[in-house]
């Protein structure tokens, strides 16, 4: 044992103590440096408090744990349409502008090339995309993929994927009204950065979100319309597909009208 001349320079005095009853009881600063296993049974080793106690109004204040939607970035003020890259998506993932934040299991950026030609834009992410946050997985994403093989193009070389809105609807039901306004903007700068040529809407409500009209998908197919100043062809959503196999051939007169569509455009 240390000698008492020793423990009076450091500040500590040996206190010798006969356990006959509960645990000692330690103070607050003890317990904050020591753990307890460190603490002999038969003997403690107390502060001397006004040698070592902690000024704690000259220690700088550690900044408690917040939820990730209270981060700066989602409460930045900087508006949707001047967001670079990197920060919508982080915008994105921490968003509760809707209810939607209460039930999914992460948000669904969307995937593939940041300079594509092409842009395909479904209505929301499922079960499966919920899970893995990446739009279009499962059969109907494989659908998509060969879909794209079929006109010379993939998932991420001259295309990007995306959908109206970011977070999975309870049941997948349709979004309403309400969250497909508030996820807008997300869309609509997505765009802005990516600058599409050509825009592939697939399947019904994706087509009358973008479009804002009512109409059925058999009558907004075979003709160029307009969002956000971006040539858009209406089409069959994948999934759609795989319980109606005779439209695929419909489908696929779809992909040629944008392929012409296209080539008009970058000619």
């Amino acid at each position: 044992m240390p000698e008492p001349k020793i423990l009076a320079a450091l500040g500590l005095t040996p206190i010798w103590v006969r356990r006959t009853g509960p645990a000692l009881q330690t103070d607050t600063v003890t317990q904050a440096f020591y753990p307890a296993s460190t603490l002999v049974e038969e003997k403690h080793v107390a502060f001397n408090t006004e040698a070592m106690l902690v000024n704690t109004e000259q220690q700088p204040k550690h900044e408690s744990f917040v939820d990730v939607n209270s981060s700066p970035i989602s409460q930045s003020n900087t508006p949707v349409a001047e967001l670079d890259w990197n920060t919508l998506e982080e915008r994105v993932s921490h968003c509760t502008r809707c209810k939607l934040c209460e039930t999914r299991t992460q948000t669904v950026f969307g995937v593939g090339d940041q300079q594509a030609d092409w842009m395909f834009i479904g209505e929301a992410p499922g079960a499966n995309e919920d899970k893995q946050g990446e739009p279009f997985v499962g059969q109907a994403g494989k659908l998509l993929d060969n879909m794209l093989r079929a006109i010379g193009r993939a998932r991420g070389e001259g295309v990007y994927i995306s959908n109206v809105i970011k977070c999975r609807p309870p049941g997948n039901r349709d979004p309403h009204p309400d969250e497909i306004a508030k996820c807008e903007p997300y869309l609509q700068r997505q765009l802005a950065l990516i600058r599409p040529k050509l825009i592939i809407a697939l399947g019904r409500f994706a087509a009358q979100s973008l479009l804002k009209t009512q109409a059925s998908i058999a009558s907004l197919r075979s003709r160029v319309h307009e969002y956000e100043g971006v040539p858009v062809i209406i089409t069959y959503h994948p999934a759609y597909l795989l319980r109606n196999m005779p439209d695929k051939a419909k489908a696929w007169a779809d992909l040629c009208f944008a392929q012409k569509t296209y080539q008009e455009i970058a000619s």
